[in-house]
């Protein structure tokens, strides 16, 4: 059931999220990289991704690479101060989790005292050793398989992936193997609807679905694609169900109309003087006049 602010919820947790996977409840996950988005976010999602795709949507880069555990920490921060009911989860960004086993867990440990519920990596079977790691320093852990953002570099560009025999039978068996490690959820981007079914169907954690089909446990969207908050050419597995760059900016260009032409702002956007004070405001004259 999605929240509102009429029917308040308990707040979702892991153990909600695997009781929905069982009952075959559709979960519904976005981001939300500030107090604004996550006060929006969190009237709708059951999880709340605060992605590194915050240097795409709000930081102007080009990709999630130059996104740094400063930013991330950033926006978590300003997410978590909402205290949200649904589950908040903190992507580790390039090189977080890549260097040392150590580093990982400070890194994870981090967010979650910055109040993530969670934390999520890209990567398949060659990140289990990491899962492991820290899940057994009680971080919960959210995979990413298929499209991976952060290797962008590797595929050639934002690809679909799991088009061949290999491809897709790899990408199962890394969905065992980080089920396996301690994941608790697996995205999968960017990949066959077939493919995304099948591995849904033998994982026990649930899938989310982001250009992978229907029949994932749940589906992400990053809320500002949702919104229609930016132009240009879009992926084709974002539905915009607004027109939000152009009704913001249409809003924006009456009210400087108005500045404009004086008409704003008007007597109900102003402060008045106590009417004792008019003569006295009015009789004022400077102590040294030039």
């Amino acid at each position: 059931m999605s929240q509102n602010s009429e029917t308040p919820i308990e707040r979702i947790t892991i153990p909600t999220l695997l009781r929905w996977k069982r009952e075959g409840r559709r979960s519904v996950m976005t981001t939300a990289y500030d107090a604004v988005t996550a006060h929006i976010a969190d009237r709708v999602a059951d999880i709340i991704l605060v992605g590194d795709s915050v240097g795409n949507v709000c930081l102007g880069f080009e990709n999630t690479l130059s996104v740094s555990v400063a930013m991330m920490n950033h926006h978590l921060e300003a997410v978590a101060r909402t205290r949200p009911r649904a589950l908040l989860v903190a992507d580790m960004p390039y090189l977080s989790f890549h260097v040392s086993r150590e580093e990982a867990i400070r890194n994870a440990g981090g967010f979650l005292q910055r109040g993530a519920d969670a934390v999520k990596l890209e990567g398949g079977a060659k990140r289990a050793e990491i899962v492991r790691a820290l899940v057994d320093c009680e971080i919960p852990v959210m995979g990413h398989l298929g499209l991976t953002p952060q290797s962008v570099n590797v595929m050639g560009g934002f690809k679909v992936q799991g088009r061949t025999a290999d491809d897709a039978l790899r990408l199962l068996e890394d969905a065992q193997r980080l089920q396996e490690a301690g994941c608790f959820a697996l995205v999968l981007e960017g990949i066959p609807a077939e493919l995304a079914a099948r591995a849904t169907e033998f994982l026990t954690i649930p899938t989310i679905g982001i250009g992978a089909g229907p029949d994932c446990s749940g589906q992400v969207l990053v809320l500002h694609d949702v919104l229609g908050l930016t132009e240009g050419r879009r992926p084709k597995f974002v539905r915009a169900y607004a027109d939000g760059f152009h009704v913001l900016k249409e809003a924006l260009s009456r009210w400087a109309a108005d500045v404009r032409n004086g008409a704003f702002p008007a007597s109900e956007e102003s402060y008045r003087l106590p009417e004792d004070l008019g003569d006295t405001i009015a009789n004022w004259t400077p102590s040294n006049p030039t």
